[in-house]
Formats: C-alpha cells, structure tokens, sequence
C-alpha cells in the first residue's frame, strides 16, 4: 500500500469496526477480540488500557494487520488510511510495517540485534525501502537521537545496545520506529520495565517525538497514571471488548462503566496488611559486599539485614544494584568483597558450592514469567519438578503436594493441572512462579520487579498472596521493584540504591519521611500521579530548578573572577 497525502491534522486514520479475533488453542476455538470499534486520527494519542488478557496488544497489533501465530481476524473491518487492512496479503502489509507504521515493543533488550551497532538499525529500513540515502538517514537518525534526549547523539549510535542502559535502549528505539517518519506509531508497554526517573525521561521524549511530528500514536499500557499524561483519548478493554472510550479528563473525572471505576480506584494493598515481626531473628545479612562486572565495579560496600518473615524493599534506578545483589545472594555471581550470612553461617559464593538445602532455602522469583517458564511444559510437570529435585517426591504424593500449591495461590487445580505455562495469563503464570518457589519450603523469597509487568488489578491480588503466604508461612522476602507505592504498602524496611551504593536504608517510616536523602526525595517525586498535567508540571518544576542552579553557578562564577587578585 503507497504512501499517501499525509491528510488533515484531526482526519480519521485508523477506523475499526466490528473486529472480532480469535485463536486456535488445544481446546478449541478463544475469542480474544469480540465486536470492537475504535478511531485514532492523525495526531492523536490513544491510550489502551485493561487487566491482563483484556486483548490490548492483540488491538493494537491489528493497528498495522498483524495477528500472532494460531490468530486470525474472523468479522470486521480495519480501515488504515482508508484501505481495509485486513483484506491485504502479507506482502501488502509489509509495505507499510517500518514506514508507514511503526511498533515500539515493551522490551527494547528483546527487539534489538545485539551483534549489530544502534545506528545501522535505527536506518536500516529507511535505507531498504529507499526512503533516504544512508547519508540524510543518519543525520535523521542523530537528529531523532537528540529530540529523545540522549547522550552525545553524535556517537550513541556506535554502540552496541548492551552499551547503553535500559532507558536509553527504549528511546532509541523509539528513534528507529520513527525514522520514516511513520503515521501510526504502537507502543506496547514501552515503560513497563523502567524505574520511575528513567521512566520520565522516556514519557517526555517520546511526547516530544509525538508533538513534533503529528504522529498518531496507540499507547498499550496497564498504567492509568502513565496513560494520563501521554493520552488524548482512553479506551477502556476487558475481556476482548472496548467497554468504554472517552477524553482522558472526562474518563479520569466522570468514568461511566463499574470496570473503570474499578481500575480508577485500585490501590495497592493496605499498609497495616504487611505485619511487623518484631523480635525475628535475622535470617540473610549482607554485609560490605562489592562486586565487579570485569573491571567494573557495580556493587560497591553494600550492606543490610533481613529478618523471618518481614520484607525488606530494594529501590533504585536501573544500573543501580538491586539485581545484582540478588545474584550475590543466590550465588548467580560471586562477590569481590564482603560476604552474605544465612541463619549466622556465611555462604558460599558460587552456588555450585553450596548444598541443595542450602540452595533450597533461598528461592528467586524472576521478573518475566514468560522466560522463567518453559512453555511446553505443564503446571503438574513445573511444580513436581522441585519437589523431586529437594524433596524425592513421586507418585501420588507428589501429585497431592502440586494440587496443594495451586490451591495455595488460588489457582483450581481441576481447572489448571494439566495446562501448559503458555495457555495461562500473565498474573497466572506470577502466580505459578510463587508456587515453583514455595515448592521448596524456602525460608527466604527474593521477588526480582514479579509485578512490574502487571496490571494494577492482578498486581493488586499477586501482592496480597504473597503477604498471606508470608504471615502463614513466616517466610522472609527481598523485594526488588521501582514501584514506590507497592514499597509503601508492601515493605518493613527498605533499601534506597544509586550506582552499586546504599544511599539510605531503614524502616519504611523513616526513610520515606521528610527530610529525606536528595536522591530519595528524586525517585519519591518521580511516581506518576493520576493528574493529566503532572508530567508537564514535574518538568517545568525540573527546568526552573535547573535554570536557577545554573544562574547561581554563574554568578559564583562571576564572583571569583571579580575578586581582587
């Protein structure tokens, strides 16, 4: 399909109506869109939103006619500049993948060639399809590189993507999609994974982006707070239907259906729900650990105690530590310095050296389900799997222990025993993560960002199974996240990383009362409120206090230069 004019600021480009999706399964048949109408007009940005498998990404991938594998469009129309989309070849539609529409995916790492430097994929299709010569589409390149505000755009683009940060890898990204210049930009989850400073960072590029080239925009999230300030218009979805649709100041104001009510007035789990165990005794201490990537050090004198059954929160911006930690604890990399006690007896570096109890007692509970999980595998076989390898169980012992672990975080055994990893929802395959851990009756849990890519409803209902099985259980949990308002519900203690450092640690109370540590008080300013002009205020705030520090700067300046010599 050819480019055409670029139309009218305001004109119609994405008219669905009716589309109904459905995917082939062991089962049957699953309908995963049923009857949507949805408009997006040239620049505008429409927000996506809706608990785990409301079919958000499956609409927003049919934005540009893509279905995933097993998924086909059964009943109606997908009109993209007026053409129906869903009527082209694949042939077709690739025309339009790149150029005219542009995907920006939730997980940058995932998306890019990591053999392959960032500025010959950010041009690569603008160069095949001989939209530009390599030359201008470098220099658009480096142009889009400084409009997403990063660092010295003239050379980012020599490095490899694993040589730049999380953040940086989402922008750049971004730059790639927009290279062309498309009509429609998707963007599925794009700050997902990020910690709240960076997350900012990424918001106000990729507006900027949006603004300056009167892009349309779908905008998939779970995050009403995110959507609120990047959106024009909000869609609602639950179960494969667009329940509601409205201006987002309406919809924040005066939402109509029970559902948005629903996810308007979620919040996370009550604080006096997370106990203090007061008196426990410590049961993991960290204490002076540094460690190095190579030559890097990443981890620099890091130290700080958990006790039975209380959780302790690692926060920070990416690079800061907090995953690393958990590797030095679970053995996964072994510190340069320090060391880290289990019950008063220091453990070895390497996992391999340490007994399979010992390996038992500290389970890890990974961020992404979808690769902690093999897919082909079914949740009997997942959950017999550690009660084999620590326990020797078999038979129909094994089989009673499993059907008890899945009623443990709520999960029917009749209904879930015999399906694969990959036929569960996000939140389900969270949950089933929690199971394969407590299959080992560990005495601790280190829970690595388990919420980060949910929703806030199924977040919600994670969150509190793990605080239920934490009172009966008396198990300990590090709990690694950038959400601060799940460490405020959440935590006994909390752990404020910046750089491989602990710039402040204590009591949930302490730390997060005012006056608090400058870097704190950063990532405390950087949640996202349910506000459409908090991200536009946060950054006019952020430029005043930047100007100010740079007039102040230049009058010292000037002050020393004036002096009598």
């Amino acid at each position: 399909m050819r480019r055409r004019d670029q139309g009218q600021p305001g004109s119609v480009l994405i008219d669905i109506k009716g589309l109904v999706v459905k995917a082939a399964t062991e089962q049957g048949t699953t309908t995963i869109l049923d009857g949507v109408d949805l408009k997006v007009h040239r620049g505008e940005v429409v927000g996506l939103i809706g608990e785990s498998g409301a079919g958000k990404s499956t609409l927003g991938l049919a934005c540009m006619g893509f279905t995933r594998g097993g998924v086909r469009f059964t009943a109606g129309s997908i009109h993209f500049d007026g053409v129906d989309i869903t009527k082209l070849r694949e042939k077709e539609l690739r025309e339009n993948w790149g150029t005219r529409v542009a995907y920006i995916a939730q997980s940058a790492a995932a998306a890019f060639n990591p053999a392959w430097r960032l500025l010959l994929q950010t041009t690569e299709t603008a160069v095949d399809q001989h939209i530009m010569t390599q030359f201008d589409a470098r220099a658009k390149a480096v142009d889009l590189y400084r409009t997403m505000r990063l660092p010295t755009p003239e050379r980012i683009g020599e490095r490899f993507p694993h040589q730049v940060s999380g953040g940086q890898l989402q922008r750049a990204m971004v730059a790639m999609g927009m290279v062309c210049q498309p009509d429609l930009l998707i963007f599925d989850e794009p700050t997902t994974a990020l910690d709240v400073t960076t997350q900012i960072e990424v918001l106000a590029a990729i507006r900027e982006v949006v603004q300056r080239y009167n892009t349309a925009a779908v905008y998939v999230t779970h995050d009403l707070a995110v959507v609120a300030q990047m959106a024009h218009r909000i869609a609602v979805m639950r179960n494969g239907q667009v329940v509601e649709c409205a201006d987002t100041r309406t919809l924040l104001s005066r939402p109509e259906h029970p559902y948005t009510r629903e996810l308007l007035n979620v919040t996370n789990i009550p604080k006096e729900a997370a106990e203090e165990a007061s008196g426990a005794d410590v049961v993991v201490t960290v204490k002076n650990v540094t460690a190095h990537y190579g030559a890097q050090m990443v981890l620099e004198d890091v130290s700080f105690e958990v006790r039975q059954g209380e959780t302790v929160a690692l926060v920070g911006e990416s690079g800061s530590g907090k995953s690393t930690t958990a590797r030095i604890i679970t053995g996964l990399l072994g510190p340069t310095g320090g060391e880290v006690s289990f019950n008063g007896a220091t453990l070895p570096t390497s996992y391999r050296n340490r007994s399979r109890d010992l390996l038992r007692q500290i389970q890890l509970i990974s961020q992404m389900p979808d690769t902690a999980l093999n897919p082909r595998q079914t949740v009997r076989q997942i959950l017999s799997r550690p009660l084999n390898f620590y326990f020797g169980m078999t038979g129909a012992r094994c089989l009673d222990r499993v059907k008890e672990l899945l009623r443990m975080i709520e999960m029917d055994p009749e209904t879930f025993l015999d399906r694969k990893s990959s036929e569960l929802s996000g939140g389900q395959k969270q949950r089933l993560c929690i199971a394969r851990a407590l299959a080992a009756s560990p005495s601790v849990l280190i829970c690595d960002e388990v919420t980060s890519a949910l929703d806030r409803l199924v977040a919600k209902e994670i969150l509190r199974l793990l605080l239920k099985l934490q009172q009966q259980l008396k198990v300990a949990i590090i709990f690694i996240t950038h959400d601060l308002e799940i460490v405020r519900a959440i935590a006994h203690d909390v752990v404020v990383m910046k750089t491989g450092k602990v710039v402040e640690s204590g009591p949930i109370e302490k730390v997060f009362a005012p006056p608090h540590d400058p870097y704190t008080d950063l990532l405390l300013s950087s949640v996202p409120r349910m506000n459409p002009d908090w991200l536009s205020e946060l950054l006019a705030l952020r430029a005043a206090k930047a100007s100010e520090a740079e007039t102040q700067s230049n009058n010292v300046y000037a002050l020393r230069n004036a002096a009598p010599r």
